[in-house]
């Protein structure tokens, strides 16, 4: 019997109770698709970075605090939020060993801006202050609903995966892509400009998007999908 793949999951941080925890729809959504979910500790070694990646067959960096603005080379506007810097730090080795190893990788939300920040892009630290529009991307919930559309770019892993040129989706976000790591290339963009979802070519799986798709993969097909790809990958 073929096992299944095991999949780690960066762990979510409560700093005011000095604690690790995970939304269940992360773990959810991995053994929906078929995978074992595994939450990580938090550690800034690379030696337990290296014999984690070892025992493990992909990766999801999940949503969270924001990405610091010193990965961009921004000093933090007022309305930026918190950042983590031990999960920063954790992510960066994290990211540079699986980039080595060519292991599966999904970004969600906070993973996407964080690959972005870390190869060499930017952030809008504050939508709303920074690039104010008509499209809400902190929606009220449930969060298991589309807020908005998105355009899916062809000839993109991310259009393979939905089979479409638009896309419904949830937004629960206040940071954003500005200038695109030269190292990605996107996937998705949302009605006004935002690049939502991104790739890197010449991996065997590296994706990232902007939207939630722990929260609605029981209802949407296409989220569910999206993890899916990444268990087969």
């Amino acid at each position: 019997m073929k096992k299944k793949p095991w999949i780690g999951l960066v762990p979510l941080i409560d700093p005011e109770r000095e604690s690790l925890w995970m939304l269940p729809g992360y773990m959810e959504g991995v053994l929906a698709a078929g995978g074992i979910p595994v939450m990580l500790p938090l550690t800034e070694e690379n030696t337990n970075i290296s014999e984690l990646l070892d025992r493990l067959d992909a990766l999801i960096f999940t949503g969270g605090h924001a990405v610091s603005p010193s990965f961009y080379g921004e000093t933090p506007v007022p309305e930026c939020g918190r950042s983590i810097p031990e999960r920063d730090t954790m992510e960066r080795l994290l990211l540079d060993a699986a980039l080595e190893r060519d292991m599966p990788v999904l970004g969600i939300c906070r993973g996407l801006q964080f690959f972005n920040a870390a190869l060499g892009g930017t952030l809008y630290q504050d939508l709303p202050t920074q690039h104010p529009s008509g499209v809400e991307h902190e929606m009220k919930p449930p969060f298991d609903r589309s807020e908005h559309e998105v355009e899916v770019l062809e000839n993109t892993p991310l259009y393979d995966i939905l089979g479409k040129k638009t896309f419904g989706v949830n937004s629960r976000h206040h940071q954003a892509i500005k200038e695109l790591a030269p190292s990605l290339k996107p996937m998705a963009v949302s009605p006004d400009g935002l690049i939502e979802a991104v790739w890197m070519p010449g991996k065997r799986f590296f994706l990232a998007v902007q939207w939630h798709p722990e929260h609605s993969f029981q209802k949407n097909e296409g989220s569910l999908s999206l993890f899916q790809a990444l268990v087969k990958a």
